[in-house]
């Protein structure tokens, strides 16, 4: 199992990033997708969700309407679109699997993050 994200980087307040995870080694399209991120000295927190068909996300108050999470089954890619960052939102960011959906003890996998700073 590999999850790789990529996509972070250093970017002013006000601008967007996308991030991507790359998933191998499972049976993608039967897991769900969170984006998780944790800033230094903070506990990392959930960002946001999407269902293994992508028909329903949600998300953290604190992105809602800045951030859109989605998916590429047939890549075996996720996504998240982040747009009008602040500082606040620097952190790495991590994203997470957690399937398959028909197991009744589902496993976790996680990637091991990318860095986003938001600084002018």
């Amino acid at each position: 199992v590999q999850l790789v994200e990529s996509g972070g980087g250093l970017v002013q307040p006000g601008g967007s990033l996308r991030l991507s995870c790359a998933a191998s080694g499972f049976a993608f399209s039967a897991y769900d997708i969170t984006w998780h991120r944790q800033a230094p000295g903070k506990e990392r927190e959930l960002v946001a969700h999407i269902t293994t068909s992508g028909s329903s996300t949600d998300y953290a108050d604190s992105v809602k309407g800045r951030f859109t999470i989605s998916r590429d089954n047939a890549k075996t890619r996720a996504y998240l679109e982040m747009n009008t960052l602040n500082p606040e939102d620097t952190a790495v960011y991590y994203c997470n699997v957690n399937g398959p959906f028909w197991a009744r003890q589902k496993a976790d996998y996680w990637g091991q993050g990318t860095q986003v700073t938001v600084s002018s």
